[in-house]
């Protein structure tokens, strides 16, 4: 957060506290810093959120998505469906494994995965789908299902952005062959850094756990090729007090989308969907500016002379990225998702004053721009 004014509300802040610090510094003076009882104690923990499901734990959430790929079998001559509007990490880690992303269409109101655009993009090669819970709403995971089955696919969620969200009372994470969660600091709970594989079987589960330690249960004797993906037990004791706080810090943030939703109505600007039967956790708040990134941009641009930080997530969707330009995708409704988007402060450090001055410093900005719906 370097370079922000004094009086700036940050578009996140990362919670580093007393608790955080001293959990770290118990296991520093421990001696036992890497893949020990922390991580052990963190996965088991974590399983609450996840129905019990299997967790192992590892270094980033990107190195969790590439796992999981791994972990199912999937690499060359293989494709796998994933939206263009979200994080690189989404396509790199299929990338990473050796398959091929293709881009399909997101819902324009939830920004995630549309079924049919989904059902479209199914080819020969297709051999799983990897739908992103994104900004903390549940992708529809009902329809994608049914097309997994159909097809006979593996469904791998990326949950990165979604702890504790749910969809018609079942928490993400517990609808895929896998699940992948990320502990980055700007996260609604984070371990300094890491990330969480989520699995429905312990057979699996091993799998990913020789994969996370270069091939080997025991020491020496690997028994596949592996890669050093642990988590330290240090960032596995921050993530426990993450953890334990998660349930308080999210209905903060659902209450504090609850006033600017109700803030902002009347603003011009485009207030998040929630689909029925949606549990939205809100990692990021994100509007809609109507006008495109002209408009959008300026409404920025006013917001920071108000002293309100906010974000693009993403201004270049995936599929036009250089890495991937050449695919060739056709995406209209993930273009004009990333021309529109802008993320508000939703954190659940803000007060009361913040949230009004939020609300003031878009009503004036939409104004000031011209914005209409």
């Amino acid at each position: 957060m370097q370079g922000l004014r004094k009086d700036m509300i940050p578009a996140a802040k990362p919670v580093i506290g007393d608790e955080e610090v001293a959990a770290a510094v118990r296991v520093l003076r421990g001696g036992r810093v890497v893949q020990g009882p922390e991580v052990a104690a963190f996965e088991e923990e974590f399983g609450a959120l996840v129905e019990g499901r299997a967790c192992i734990a590892v270094n980033s959430g990107t190195s969790a998505l590439h796992l999981a790929l791994l972990a199912l079998g999937l690499g060359p001559g293989d494709e796998v469906i994933v939206p263009s509007f979200s994080f690189a990490a989404s396509a790199n880690a299929v990338r990473l494994a050796g398959a091929e992303p293709v881009f399909a269409e997101v819902d324009p109101d939830t920004f995630c995965l549309d079924p049919d655009a989904v059902a479209d993009a199914v080819g020969p090669r297709t051999a799983a789908l990897m739908p992103v819970h994104l900004y903390g709403h549940p992708a529809p995971m009902g329809g994608l299902t049914q097309l997994a089955q159909r097809h006979g696919l593996a469904l791998i969620e990326d949950a990165c952005q979604a702890h504790a969200t749910s969809l018609h009372g079942r928490p993400v994470g517990t609808f895929g062959d896998a699940a992948c969660f990320s502990f980055y600091p700007t996260k609604n709970m984070h371990a300094l850094e890491g990330g969480m594989v989520v699995v429905p079987d312990e057979t699996l589960g091993r799998t990913l756990r020789l994969l996370r330690n270069q091939g080997m249960e025991q020491r020496y004797e690997n028994e596949i090729v592996g890669a050093n993906m642990r988590m330290t037990d240090v960032s596995a004791a921050i993530g426990r007090v993450q953890l334990a706080r998660l349930a308080g810090w999210t209905e903060q943030r659902r209450a504090n989308a609850r006033v600017l939703d109700e803030g902002l109505g009347s603003t011009g600007l485009v207030t998040p969907f929630v689909a029925d039967g949606a549990r939205h956790v809100y990692h990021q708040y994100t509007v809609r500016v109507p006008g495109g990134a002209e408009a959008r941009d300026a409404v920025r641009r006013e917001l920071d002379a108000a002293g309100v930080g906010c974000a693009v997530y993403y201004p270049t969707p995936i599929h036009r990225l250089k890495p991937y330009a050449h695919l060739g995708a056709d995406l209209p409704v993930t273009d004009a998702a990333a021309a529109g988007v802008l993320s508000l402060p939703v954190h659940p450090q803000l007060t009361a004053d913040d949230l009004e001055q939020i609300v003031e410093a878009a009503d004036s900005a939409a104004r000031t721009v011209g914005v209409t719906r």
